[in-house]
């Protein structure tokens, strides 16, 4: 069986209230029933106040606080019982709704709280240079400033990274500081073991850079860690980028995501070419967390190039991934993606990675595959799991381009997705990845023309996914110590879950 506390462990990511009937105590009982055996931890998606906000909880009013419609701390702490948790700790900004930003509003530099919060003016003074602003890294098309008005009349360019609704805090002032340790011991009081740095990577503002990963950036991270550490917990930490950079952060934190092994999987199975991905995976970092689709979407800016340095993927083959997406899903991610529907980030494409795979069984299921033999702790999306198709109508509801991969079940809806086959194959992989031995020891990969094969070897353990490249067809070959070898393919399973 997997360790939990150790990198060999399966975590499911969801919000609370998209999955399960809406409260945590709900999650829970799925987690102990239709669920069982699956999962090591789960990454509860923020769950504070508002979790209904303009960013689905990653604007938050209260950090400290559970939405009183998910349940309580004491929910949290119970589920942590029997799972790892992880959760959301946004460093980056809190709510325009907040107490806090409510009372600036009020008072303006008379509120204890004006520290807290970042304008234009604080870093680059009341007569910005245009070439300054103009170096800031974006994530979104608009500016990163939102006049408000405050209650005497003055209207000032508050820092809002992501939306006018998010507004940067300023980490290093003191309120700033007292609010991320008030988070941390809520955190620790409450049986959390793991917590995600969001958006870290744009937290430290300095005029005359990008504002983006700089050194001082990655020492913040490695001080919040630290303190994290303390506390007894691990950090992970979100950044999107060249993939050089998390090389570089993976040497500085507990953890990292493999945000790179999407587009490279995806790449793989379009082009039945696996050199692109063997190469990362002989470079990559192994403390990390490995995702194929997440709440946000598939990211492409991971596998680029980055200021004439080469990237995994070339520009060409990158613009072929996309398009791939593009077709594969009908045309639906196009309309989640890019400047489309209000979509907050232009450097991923907004789909479910079912539909990115063009709803085919076993290529999806191999995905899967590929992702359960990489290095790190194995994330499942619970879109993913359930191999959930693009929301559109949630989309035209909303307009929130991430909403296409954001669906919401009922238990019931949880029921009739796990009957699916392509469901039942997945949870009988999961099952057999976690009682496997062999991922306690060492990964290795081999690549001919022909063939793709991941291993892993612990003492007399071993267990191998091999891929013909052209046909796609894989095949699983596991050996406990002292045992018969033991193998399937991987559509075996698909055809046990057949109707």
């Amino acid at each position: 069986m997997s360790n939990a506390n150790g990198s060999n462990q399966i975590q499911l990511i969801t919000y609370v209230d998209r999955l399960s009937g809406g409260t945590i105590k709900d999650l829970q009982q799925l987690l102990q029933h239709e669920l069982a055996g699956l999962f090591d931890g789960v990454h509860l998606l923020p769950f504070y106040p508002p979790i209904d906000g303009e960013d689905a909880g990653f604007d938050p009013t209260d950090h400290t606080a559970v939405d009183s419609r998910l349940g309580s701390w004491q929910d949290i702490g119970a589920l942590a019982q029997h799972h790892s948790i992880m959760a959301d700790m946004i460093v980056n900004h809190m709510s325009a709704q907040s107490a806090q930003f409510q009372d600036v509003l009020e008072k303006g530099e008379a509120s204890p709280f004006w520290p807290l919060f970042l304008t234009r003016d604080k870093v680059f003074g009341a007569e910005p240079h245009p070439e300054q602003l103009q170096a800031i890294y974006r994530p979104r098309p608009t500016s990163c400033f939102t006049e408000l008005s405050l209650n005497d009349g003055r209207s000032l360019p508050f820092w809002t990274t992501f939306t006018a609704n998010q507004i940067d805090i300023d980490v290093h002032s003191e309120p700033g500081q007292a609010y991320l340790d008030a988070i941390l011991q809520r955190f620790t009081e409450h049986g959390v073991n793991y917590i995600r740095l969001d958006a870290a990577g744009y937290a430290i503002k300095k005029a005359g850079t990008s504002c983006f990963m700089l050194p001082e950036t990655f020492e913040f991270i490695a001080e919040l860690s630290a303190k994290a550490k303390v506390l007894g917990m691990q950090s992970l930490v979100e950044i999107h980028g060249y993939h050089q950079t998390q090389i570089d952060i993976a040497k500085r934190c507990d953890l990292v995501y493999d945000f790179a092994l999407p587009p490279l999987v995806l790449h793989t199975l379009f082009r039945r070419d696996a050199k692109a991905l063997k190469h990362w995976l002989d470079i990559a970092p192994r403390n990390c967390i490995t995702v194929l689709d997440t709440h946000d979407g598939i990211g492409i800016v991971d596998a680029a190039d980055h200021q004439g340095q080469p990237g995994l993927l070339t520009d060409p083959e990158l613009d072929a991934l996309v398009e791939q997406i593009h077709h594969n899903s009908g045309g639906s991610s196009k309309l989640a993606t890019g400047s489309a529907a209000n979509n907050v980030d232009l450097y991923q494409v907004n789909c479910s990675f079912y539909d990115a795979l063009a709803q085919h069984d076993e290529h999806y299921l191999l995905a899967r595959a590929i992702q359960l033999f990489c290095p790190g702790i194995c994330q499942i999306y619970y879109g993913g799991l359930l191999a959930a198709q693009n929301d559109v109508d949630l989309l035209k509801r909303t307009q929130v381009g991430r909403d296409i991969n954001r669906p919401y079940y009922t238990t019931e809806k949880v029921r009739q997705a796990l009957q699916k086959p392509v469901v039942k194959a997945l949870c009988a992989l999961i099952k057999l990845r976690r009682s496997l031995q062999a991922f306690d020891g060492e990964f290795s990969q081999s690549l001919t023309d022909s063939q793709y094969q991941l291993h892993w070897q612990h003492q007399g353990h071993s267990a191998s996914l091999h891929i013909q490249l052209q046909s796609l067809a894989a095949e699983l070959v596991w050996q406990h110590s002292g045992q018969a070898q033991q193998q399937r393919t991987l559509s075996s399973l698909l055809a046990d879950e057949a109707p």
